[in-house]
């Protein structure tokens, strides 16, 4: 029962291959994050386990209390010390102790669950209860300001409702007006997003500055070719060309060190896990387990999606994580928490087949 994840694969394999090639990357790059990044993977697992072994269906019950919680600590964020022109993180101390914005992640997703389960988004009344709620998690997040997680936290509520109920013609409709009021959110947008967006139109245009990034991104995947430098070889990232080399760019620095090769391994892991979240969604027939199903799934796609697109130069580049291979405590717990809900929506499918054979 403790090791119950093990017995599945598409589950264990993904995580435990994440988790180690995150390892090695530290080990090359920054050896003295090692010890801490081990000990975010040791909670992690800890919580898996946890989230694994307790029924999925008790977090209804206490969904509004979560959804509390998760803007508490949004607000305290927005008050904390701004760090690089952003109030994403509560600070303890001067150490920056827990980016709320990336914790609240599985928290918000049981939230949502819990609401479209309730109030399914087939009527534009139960539409826009659920569009009232999300507002304020999205306009706290926006003002951090963290785009990039402000595109997770709606991608996965957009996946949500689609999966709940939501009509093709609020779907159609939806589209329409985001294309139409895309324009307009150019106003909206900080100076220094403004300036990724024009250097991911030409990043040669101010190679210095806003481009920077973006060509040390791609100049480092590049340097790596099929089979990459070798561990530890990796100039662009020992030698601090490549900025957040263990966070945001991660994957560059896998590109440098582990090659095409080494990055397409990685891929595969993701793709591994992301299918059997999937298909442990299609199979439960529980709604409320479906929906967390999907919020995680669609969560962990977006943020590789994303990740791995600005690091190659095809996507504008956002500050976003890499799930199970980025550095930091709060990306790591979020996602073990996500997945040990997963495993448990599993879990309980799994015991009532047996209580019915």
């Amino acid at each position: 029962m403790i090791f119950w994840f093990l017995a599945d694969p598409f589950i264990s394999l993904p995580i435990a291959g994440l988790c180690g090639i995150s390892l090695f990357l530290l080990v090359s790059t920054t050896p003295q994050l090692l010890a801490i990044q081990a000990l975010f993977f040791l909670i992690g697992l800890f919580l898996l386990y946890i989230f694994t072994t307790i029924d999925y269906r008790i977090w209804s019950k206490f969904s509004w209390l979560v959804y509390i919680f998760s803007i508490l600590l949004l607000l305290i964020s927005l008050v904390s010390p701004v760090v690089r022109g952003a109030s994403r993180w509560i600070s303890v101390g001067g150490w920056r102790m827990i980016q709320p914005s990336e914790v609240i992640k599985p928290l918000i997703i049981v939230f949502f669950a819990q609401m479209i389960f309730q109030y399914q988004p087939r009527s534009f009344i139960n539409l826009l209860k659920l569009t009232t709620c999300l507002l304020p998690i999205a306009i706290l997040i926006f003002l951090q300001p963290d785009l990039g997680n402000f595109i997770v936290y709606l991608t996965f509520f957009i996946c949500m409702i689609i999966t709940g109920g939501l009509p093709i013609s609020y779907i159609l409709g939806g589209l329409f007006l985001m294309i139409v009021s895309l324009p307009f959110s150019w106003f909206f947008l900080q100076p220094y997003q403004k300036a990724r967006l024009f250097s991911f139109i030409n990043p040669y245009s101010d190679p210095s500055g806003a481009g920077y990034n973006a060509l040390q991104a791609m100049i480092t995947i590049g340097s790596g070719e099929l089979m990459g430098l070798g561990l530890g070889r990796g100039t662009q990232s020992r030698l601090l060309f490549l900025p957040e080399y263990h966070t945001d760019f991660v994957f560059a620095s896998l590109g440098e060190e582990l090659g095409f090769i080494g990055g397409f391994i990685v891929i595969i892991l993701y793709l591994l896990l992301l299918f059997r979240i999937l298909k442990i969604a299609m199979e439960t027939d529980d709604m409320f387990g479906k929906l967390i199903c999907i919020g995680v799934f669609s969560q962990i796609f977006i943020q590789v999606a994303i990740n791995i697109g600005m690091n190659l130069g095809i996507l504008p580049i956002t500050g976003i994580t890499l799930p199970l291979l980025s550095y930091g405590g709060s990306s790591v717990i979020s996602t073990f928490i996500g997945l040990g809900l997963v495993l448990s929506v599993a879990r309980q499918k799994d015991q009532e087949l047996l209580v019915i054979k």
